[in-house]
């Protein structure tokens, strides 16, 4: 006997295409305000990202990965994210970071390598940023299992990359969120290179949000491009979540106009006509033709966004600067909520050779650089 135990299938979601054109039918309930407003934060991680490489090529922060490309897939999602909701993000969310209330300046001091830009505020609800690729979904469900416990009406959201759905983690996450049906949102941003590897050669699947269907809950691949699609998609997720219907895979197809990281360079694994295509489905150019059809947009309003933005970036890199670097030994405090023994041995002979260092400059009597210091040391 042989019988179709199952059928499956991936749905594709599309509001609004490159041209600025809208399906009514299936347009979100959004107000002309809340359409301004991611807009506005599309425009603000832009100039938040331009300044950020700069400020990178000019040895002022450390390695940054770019968002340009990617504004929808972030500020679109996070548009529907409530404030009790808790983000653990990857490593390319600022818009997130932006858009869920993140003092900027401290954004710049952790790109900086100063890691106290991650003592996130407690109104913020996001977890740190993730450097190590697939870690935070697994963290994303035990928080959202924790909330199922409690009996709490809120949910937990999850961003990574293509890149994540080929570690283990990824997959013992979604089976987890599957089995216990956690009020998780899992939002795989598809910018179709992990690093310098093309999707196609990571997984034999048509889509990445097929992937659910293997742990028993649903996925959708959406136009990554789309703030309106990503924000109905995520919206109608965290509700099911919310309710108790367990995960949702939320694919959000897009474009990483950028390199990976700024120690990278795409030109050697992709070409520059790819590139060029997807820059003219850039989501900002694509929000802007639709606000300008609905009588929402002018030059005006353009140039004072695009201002108030760089006011805002350029005021948030000064506080950044301004702030008191962090003595060598300070590393040891944001380790664990109390301290081992040997951490507390090894935090004081940093602090003994950090003073014997001062000690030697002050009785030289002169200005020492840091190369100089490290080699007196």
């Amino acid at each position: 006997m042989k019988k179709v135990l199952e059928r499956f299938q991936v749905e594709y979601l599309q509001i609004l295409n490159e041209n600025g054109n809208c399906d009514k039918k299936l347009m979100p309930s959004l107000t002309k305000k809340q359409i301004k407003e991611m807009y506005e934060y599309m425009v603000l991680t832009r100039v938040f990202d331009d300044k950020a490489l700069k400020l990178q090529r000019q040895g002022r922060l450390g390695t940054y990965a770019p968002t340009r490309g990617q504004e929808a897939s972030q500020i679109g999602s996070v548009f529907a994210v409530q404030d009790d909701d808790m983000v653990f993000p990857a490593f390319r969310e600022n818009g997130v970071y932006l858009a869920r209330k993140m003092p900027m300046e401290l954004l710049f001091q952790f790109w900086a390598g100063d890691e106290r830009g991650m003592n996130i505020p407690k109104n913020v609800n996001m977890f740190p940023v993730a450097i190590t690729v697939g870690a935070q979904p697994l963290h994303a469900v035990g928080y959202a299992i924790a909330l199922k416990y409690k009996k709490m009406k809120a949910a937990a959201v999850t961003y990574f990359g293509d890149g994540a759905t080929s570690e283990g983690d990824f997959h013992e996450a979604m089976n987890f969120a599957g089995v216990y049906k956690a009020p998780c949102v899992f939002i795989c941003q598809n910018n179709q290179y992990a690093i310098s590897v093309p999707v196609e050669e990571q997984t034999a699947s048509r889509t990445l949000a097929q992937k659910a269907i293997a742990y028993g809950f649903d996925g959708i691949k959406v136009d990554g491009n789309d703030p309106f699609a990503v924000y109905k998609a995520t919206y109608d997720a965290l509700r099911k979540a919310r309710s108790g219907k367990g995960p949702t895979l939320i694919e959000c197809f897009t474009y990483r106009i950028g390199d990976h990281t700024t120690s990278d360079d795409a030109k050697k694994y992709r070409k520059e006509k790819e590139v060029k295509e997807w820059e003219k489905k850039d989501p900002i150019l694509r929000l802007k033709k639709y606000m300008k059809k609905a009588g929402m947009f002018s030059e005006r309003y353009e140039n004072e966004v695009k201002k108030i933005a760089e006011g805002l970036v350029e005021k948030a890199v000064a506080k950044a600067e301004s702030i008191q670097r962090l003595k060598p030994e300070e590393i040891f405090n944001y380790t664990y909520a109390s301290l081992t023994e040997e951490l507390k041995e090894q935090k004081e002979q940093i602090k003994l050779e950090n003073f014997t260092i001062a000690e030697k400059k002050k009785s030289a009597g002169k200005n020492t650089s840091v190369v100089g210091e490290l080699e007196e040391a």
